[in-house]
């Protein structure tokens, strides 16, 4: 038994009573929502029962003032309440009886707290009316929304943005579309009216969604780059992360492959440190997981990439920060939509392998070159099983093999599909939007798929003038299966003359034991389940105009479940099914595995928010404080040699082959922090940010961290001698400044750390097991925050009223007290302690551009974007990180390290006059350059010490993507590009010969590589070197000769959809108000350099395939 925990004693008692204060917090503020909401609580919970027979409503509401704290105001010369009516009506509320009593009368009422005021009205006389909605040019707005407010009864415009409504003399429309500014048009006594909607372009006047809040995109000074809803979910991808793949410039999203449930990995303006670059992500103000949100509940994103924007996150914020916001509820407005989505995955690419006769031949001629080329050449498979073989196979295929390993494994499609469901309603009081999704996607091959279920449900509420609140929930479960055995890397190199299974269906040996197709069929499945829920309650009050403070309380409880079950997989002979002689490879006994992590936390933030405009300009200024308290905690156990395959309960193992441990952690932080925002005229800007943090991650002393920011902007076209310039419509110059932290350096790292393990002890000549502790790690208390000071200058632009629009932004970030490992002696005991001391540069630039416009009904827009960073590393203290990959002061972050090459050794007079590797080098192998010696020149031989190099950096570079988009009338169509213009990719495992000295050849190797059987002007042309294990040191080595640039232009995504509103008259009758139909195909083709087979993308042999997607869908508005 293996254990292991980290010690808690101090930080329990440093913050036992910051956690009692959380709880209290969160206590109090539901107390003070709920005292709030008292009023409004009494009119839903006082109910009202009467079964009477003509009986006047006057003695009704006697009757009501008698039995409640209710109270009636009404004129009886005017409110006539003499008349007898039937009431039956059983446990209703004070609005439902309202209702009841006063229908179809000309009687309204007014529910004040506890009084109820009843006038008489002229109840207005309900008429149709036509109307045409158009935009400045005249051109016909289909699908625009027109409602009455007064009824919230709405329709949609048709094909020549006609509608027709029923509606009163006082009625308001409110007619809405995209891409336009909405406007309310009275009706009075209208019979026909005509709605010009203007397009909005206003650069200035769009919101971002920036920390803690809002601004105007005019008024920002720093760099944010946003991504709307639509889009996102025009990817069609299962995970947010996926969906960001070159939508936005400065993010990079990076992948390995399509598994079912697969994520990205996201990081904003490169790489900021040696240990977590990853993005902070903010969902609806608190923190979170980018794919713990399905995209159909998001509304959009905003992407903080300099420090101005960042630095209200202080700590946390060095790599950028994620701003998510989910879709909320409208007033007036009731909407119900349901959607259908069927589509299938493909693979784009699959490396390929070559046939039964070519894999003889090449084994043979490997094993001929490393016995060095005597006067046998068929060491492996004679001259006559190669040359028979397809009639061997057809006597004999339990003997002579040829199998398909990649198809037997691989599905030519795996179906997915995706039912959304959403509702969307509510009054100036209380708004609801409800969304449910569930995903299903299937593996490419059996025992893989995927499953997912999410509910949002967010609430709005406006009690008073003074107080709103909002209650957030969600809930997230998520089930995948995975086989025991991944297949893909055996399934790609498993020659075709091992047998899967033998021609009566049992299975056969395959390599020895190995043998693929057994594991996956036969060797059990690994099952995890998660669940996720949690919330936000926001309370909001607004003493007076212009101030706002808000109280927030966002709990997340995280459970997940994971079982594996491997099971023992016999096979026998060909000849006897009751001889086994052995079991497959990783399954010869059966054994089951089974994890519980708990994952719990809790945020509370506190804020507060002036917003004043003035006559020397406007002030927008933000206090704030915010707790988060995070805990986890891992169990497993596991019991081998199960006796029976058919019951994965852990109680059915032996109980002397059991094990099982587990570990726990917790982490807290403070923050208090601030915003000023200054604009004058919208013309002069200026933001101040000061965030100061507290984790408890480091020592007391060492706990607390500020983090400032100052940024200025400059509105040139607002100033007089650029304005109402035809062509610019907007230029502003920005620049920016600031100090950002990163606290994620692991768990208490100034703390020492204990381990349990087992210990085999002698009392006299018996062996006892006994537990044994040990510290592991030597620790440095002074250990605190990575900083990273980060500079940017950016410029702004819009032309011909801002129809298009350029931004580009220049930055420089510098990280310091990057945490590395010390070297101590070794006769301390302990392994290296980390220590703040590094350096990290990082340069680079963002450009995005877009453009706009109509033409007739015709629309049609195109957004671009391009962005490069390179990381450098600085001073390390001493530290180097040598490797294929290195980091040593000078290089770039991850830098390819290794040989130049000069080409391949044509003869052995060559291989002779030349520095070599080792005694191994033969002709056809691959010949390096004599870099230096340890004397500093050339010293004839070649070593790992003194002849690499660095090659270049592995990181991608100029990452590029685009959004062509148009329509006419329903009629929708988007292409979505998305590539990087340089990166060196190492290629030598693509080209790895007999791997594991029994796999396949790579198919690219056909006709290629150098060989003793080739003519001398053959060899001359020859790519690759030659076949052999033995000289694999040398010719399987970094080197550039493998490093080709991995550049790639992928069409990322195809979707054209057509919406049909249905005609009002229709809608009425089938409750349907429009109707929307789509196909979408994302991953469709790259252009690249890869070799033939591989997908630039793809991770490696082991990686589940990068997947081509086609969806067909269907949306149905209610």
């Amino acid at each position: 038994m293996k254990s292991s925990f980290i010690l808690f004693r101090t930080i329990k008692k440093k913050w036992g009573r910051y956690s009692s204060y959380l709880r209290l917090s969160a206590v109090f503020l539901l107390f003070t929502f709920i005292q709030l909401e008292s009023v409004a609580i009494y009119s839903q919970t006082t109910r009202f029962s009467f079964d009477l027979k003509q009986i006047s409503i006057e003695n009704v509401l006697n009757d009501v003032e008698s039995k409640s704290q209710y109270r009636f105001l009404y004129n009886k010369n005017q409110v006539d309440v003499s008349r007898k009516i039937d009431v039956q009506i059983t446990n209703a509320t004070i609005n439902q009886l309202m209702q009841f009593l006063f229908n179809n009368s000309d009687i309204a009422y007014l529910i004040k707290g506890n009084q109820i005021v009843l006038n008489k009205q002229e109840k207005p006389t309900p008429r149709s009316v036509k109307g045409v909605v158009l935009d400045a040019e005249g051109n016909p707005i289909i699908g625009a929304t027109v409602i009455d407010a007064s009824t919230s009864q709405g329709t949609i415009t048709d094909y020549n943005g006609n509608f027709t409504l029923t509606v009163s003399t006082e009625s308001k429309l409110l007619v809405s579309y995209i891409g336009f500014t909405s406007t309310e048009v009275l009706v009075g006594n209208k019979q026909e009216i005509v709605v010009r909607l203007k397009e909005d372009v206003k650069l200035l006047d769009e919101v971002v969604v920036i920390g803690y809040g809002t601004i105007r995109k005019g008024d920002l000074t720093g760099a944010v780059s946003t991504l709307s809803n639509e889009n996102i979910t025009n990817r069609k991808t299962t995970q947010l992360s996926t969906a960001l793949q070159g939508s936005m410039s400065g993010v990079m999203v990076t992948r390995s492959n399509s598994a079912p449930g697969s994520t990205g990995s996201i990081k904003v303006r490169g790489i900021t440190t040696i240990s977590n670059s990853d993005p902070l992500v903010i969902i609806d103000g608190v923190p979170g997981s980018i794919d713990d949100i399905n995209p159909n509940d998001v509304e959009n994103i905003s992407v903080l990439k300099d420090a101005a924007s960042a630095a209200i996150y202080g700590a946390r914020a060095a790599s950028g920060v994620l701003v998510v916001t989910t879709k909320r509820a409208k007033s007036d407005d009731l909407s119900i939509e349901y959607t259908f989505e069927q589509g299938f995955d493909m693979i784009t690419r699959e490396p390929g392998s070559v046939g039964v006769t070519r894999f003889m031949e090449m084994a043979n001629e490997l094993t001929w070159n490393d016995a060095g080329n005597g006067t046998n050449r068929y060491p492996l498979f004679s001259n006559y099983v190669i040359e028979n073989y397809n009639e061997l196979h057809l006597e004999n295929p339990d003997v002579y093999p040829n199998t398909n390993w990649n198809s037997l494994i691989m599905k030519n499609s795996a179906p997915k599909q995706s039912h959304v469901f959403s509702i969307s309603g509510g009054t100036k009081a209380v708004r609801t939007k409800v969304g449910l999704v569930y995903d299903k996607v299937d593996g490419l091959y059996m025992n893989r798929d995927y499953e997912r279920l999410t509910l949002r449900v967010n609430n709005d509420f406006v009690v008073s003038k003074f107080v709103s609140a909002a209650l957030d929930v969600y809930y997230k479960q998520t089930n995948s299966t995975n086989p025991v055995s991944e297949p893909l890397e055996r399934s790609r190199i498993s020659p075709p003359v091992y047998a899967a299974v033998w021609q009566d269906g049992r299975v056969a040996e395959g390599k020895a034991g190995d043998n693929v197709y057994a594991a996956l069929k036969y060797g059990g499945i690994t099952t995890n389940r998660f669940n996720q829920i949690g919330g936000k309650l926001a309370l909001h009050v607004t003493p007076i105009e212009d101030l706002k403070f808000s109280a927030i309380v966002s709990p997340s409880l995280n459970a997940s479940k994971v079982k594996r079950f491997s099971k023992k997989v016999n096979y026998a002979s060909a000849s006897d099914p009751t001889n086994f002689i052995g079991t497959i490879s990783g399954h010869a006994s059966t054994d089951l595995m089974e994890r519980r992590n708990d994952d719990n936390s809790i945020t509370i933030q506190f804020l507060g928010n002036y917003n004043k405009k003035t006559s020397f300009g406007n002030i927008n200024a933000m206090v704030g404080y915010e707790s988060y308290y995070h805990f986890y905690e891992n169990l497993y156990a596991s019991r081998d040699q199960y006796e029976l395959t058919g019951f994965p309960y852990l109680d059915i193992g032996p109980l002397e082959l059991r094990d099982n441990g587990g570990n726990a952690y917790e982490i807290a932080y403070q923050s208090v922090f601030g915003r000023i925002i200054y604009s004058y005229k919208s013309k002069y800007l200026l933001q101040a940010n000061l965030r100061y943090d507290a984790s408890s991650r480091f020592a007391p002393e060492y706990r607390w961290g500020s983090f400032p920011s100052f940024s200025a902007g400059w509105v040139l076209t607002e100033e007089d001698f650029m304005k109402n310039n035809s062509t610019l419509s907007f230029l502003k110059i920005r620049g920016s400044w600031g100090s950002l932290g990163n606290e994620r350096i692991g768990t208490y790292p100034y703390q020492s750390t204990i381990v349990f393990n087992p210990g085999i002890f002698y009392q006299g000549t018996t062996r006892v097991s006994q537990l044994t502790a040990a510290q592991q790690q030597f620790a440095i208390r002074d250990i605190t925050w990575e900083t990273t000071e980060t500079l940017d200058v950016g410029i702004d632009m819009g032309f011909f009223n801002n129809k298009l629009r350029a931004s580009f932004d220049y930055y420089s970030k510098t990280t310091r007290d990057m945490l590395l490992p010390i070297e101590i002696p070794d006769y301390i005991g302990y392994e290296n302690p980390d220590q703040n001391t590094g350096k990290m540069y990082t340069k680079g630039f963002d450009f995005e551009v877009s453009w706009h416009d109509k033409i007739g009904k015709w629309r049609y827009g195109a957004s671009l974007n391009l962005s490069d960073f390179r990381s450098i590393m600085g001073d390390l203290g001493g530290t180097e990180f040598i490797g294929d990959q290195i980091k040593i002061e000078g290089s770039e972050f991850n830098e390819w390290y290794g040989y130049k090459s000069e080409g391949l050794y044509q003869n052995a007079e060559e291989v002779a006059q030349s520095a070599r590797l080792n005694d191994n080098v033969k002709p056809g192998d691959i010949k390096y350059v004599d870099i230096s010696g340890p004397d500093g020149v050339p010293d004839g031989k070649i070593s790992p010490e003194y002849d690499r190099v660095l090659l270049g950096g592995s990181l991608p570079r100029f990452m590029y993507g685009g959004v062509f988009s148009g329509g006419y009338n329903g009629l929708d169509l988007s292409v979505t590009v998305q590539g990087i213009g340089k990166q060196l990719v190492r290629t030598d495992k693509m080209f790895n010969p007999y791997p594991q000295s029994w796999g396949n050849f790579p198919e690219n190797l056909e006709g290629k590589y150098w060989s003793m059987l080739n003519s001398e002007e053959e060899n001359l042309n020859a790519s690759y070197p030659r076949l052999t294990r033995t000289g694999v040191n040398n010719n399987q080595i970094l080197s550039d000769f493998w490093l080709i640039n991995g550049a790639y232009l992928r069409l990322k995504n195809i979707a054209i959809s057509y919406t049909y509103s249905i005609p009002e008259a229709v809608s009425k009758k089938i409750g349907i108000n429009r109707v929307r139909a789509y196909v979408s195909g994302s991953d469709l083709f790259s252009i690249d350099q890869y070799p033939a087979g591989w997908d630039p993308e793809l991770g490696g042999l082991s990686s589940y395939p990068i997947t081509r997607s086609f969806v067909m869908g269907i949306s149905v508005n209610l």
